[in-house]
């Protein structure tokens, strides 16, 4: 019931941010009768090409959208440029089952929206859709060719590689400063062609605008996590209800370390996280028959997804799901009857939800809520139910 009211409530709350939270930024489109139309874009931070935009003319102005079909570029001031260009385009995927024994790019004409990436004497342009990346370049204001990047398979089923973009690059990009080493064994992603074109334009004076520099802060936040943690544990047996005990609840420490890595796409709302926590629970309980203790330490390895809400410049909401790993610390149930008996704590995987706040990427409030884990999952006859919830304090350190 706890759970169902936790998944409701979270997913209430994406709801109301789906639908309520727009952030409209100074902008301007072009047509394609060359009108210029100064406007408020909203800044989806695609992380496909878009096939439409979302303006307003005013702040107050009720939002219209705009499709792609009936511009030519649009640009949110200092963020994101797109250009609609009619290029040469293989569409081949790099997913092993979709290759074919194909070496050559198979090209097709077609006008489509390309990113700008860097802005220059030499441009570079990037195409995102149905799962694959290509990238454009030109120089010198001269027709806008695909980097030739492709996977194939040969004869014998062995994935090989087509780089002849390097050799693109390095016939185009002449330049003192960028030697064959440079170019060689140069990746196809986009930091490392953006990185080569920046050298580019530098070694020959040009006048360029690099629409992928990105504010270092908030690529990666690491956290110390402190917090109470409310936790319950009931045993059976299904051979004998003698030993069967219910712990009751007791309130223990969590401490911890969080990565927070984020998805550079949707304006930084989502990450991936990973938390490695210290947490005990010990008890003990004891009956005329039977005195039973459980002394419960272990190190849980959180990892998932966080999704951010933001309430202003310095504030946000978030929501976590999480997959637990569990590594229990030397842990043991002890029970002392007629014979003294012991069973090794062995913990099964579980789910954690969380919902919280972040200020200013420094300080962060959670409330999180873990599913039932077992304990003892190397006994066939036992079976354990330990449920917990936390209040948990981060405090950036990095």
């Amino acid at each position: 019931m706890k759970l169902k009211l936790i998944l409701i409530a979270i997913l209430t709350i994406v709801s109301v941010n789906c639908i309520s939270q727009t952030t409209y930024e100074s902008g301007y489109y072009i047509t394609t009768n060359n009108e210029k139309v100064p406007c408020l874009i909203l800044n989806n931070d695609w992380l496909n090409n878009p096939t439409a935009i979302s303006v307003k003319l005013t702040e107050n102005e009720e939002p219209k959208t705009v499709s792609i079909e009936t511009i030519k570029e649009f640009e949110i001031i200092g963020k994101n440029k797109y250009q609609k260009h009619t290029v040469n385009i293989d569409r081949s995927s790099n997913f092993l089952n979709l290759l074919d024994s194909n070496r050559n790019p198979i090209f097709k004409e077609e006008q489509l929206f390309l990113k700008v990436l860097i802005e220059g004497k030499a441009n570079l342009y990037v195409y995102n859709a149905n799962n694959i990346e290509k990238f454009f370049f030109s120089v010198n204001n001269a027709k806008i060719e695909q980097l030739v990047y492709k996977s194939y398979l040969s004869n014998e089923n062995q994935v090989l590689k087509n780089n002849n973009f390097r050799q693109q690059i390095f016939t185009n990009l002449k330049c003192s400063d960028i030697s064959i080493n440079d170019v060689q064994n140069i990746d196809y992603k986009s930091n490392k062609l953006i990185d080569i074109f920046v050298k580019y334009n530098k070694c020959t004076n040009a006048q360029f605008t690099n629409y992928e520099v990105k504010n270092n802060k908030g690529t990666f936040n690491l956290y110390f996590k402190a917090g109470i943690k409310s936790a319950s544990l009931d045993i059976k047996n299904s051979v004998s209800k003698l030993k069967e005990t219910d712990f009751g609840n007791k309130v223990g420490i969590r401490v911890g370390v969080e990565a927070e890595i984020f998805l550079h796409f949707n304006n930084n709302k989502w990450a991936i996280i990973i938390e490695p926590t210290y947490q005990n629970f010990t008890s003990k309980k004891e009956t005329t028959t039977l005195k039973s203790e459980v002394d419960y330490k272990s190190i849980e390895i959180p990892f998932g997804v966080r999704h951010y809400m933001y309430v202003n410049q310095s504030s946000k909401l978030f929501i976590n799901g999480f997959v637990l790993m569990d590594f229990n610390l030397n842990s043991t149930m002890k029970f002392k009857r007629q014979y003294d008996s012991t069973l090794d704590i062995k913990s099964g995987t579980n789910i954690a939800f969380g919902i919280g706040y972040n200020y200013n990427e420094k300080v962060s409030l959670e409330f999180r809520y873990h599913s039932d884990r077992d304990l003892l999952t190397n006994y066939v006859s036992w079976d354990s139910t330990y449920k917990s919830m936390s209040f948990i304090i981060g405090y950036s350190i990095l």
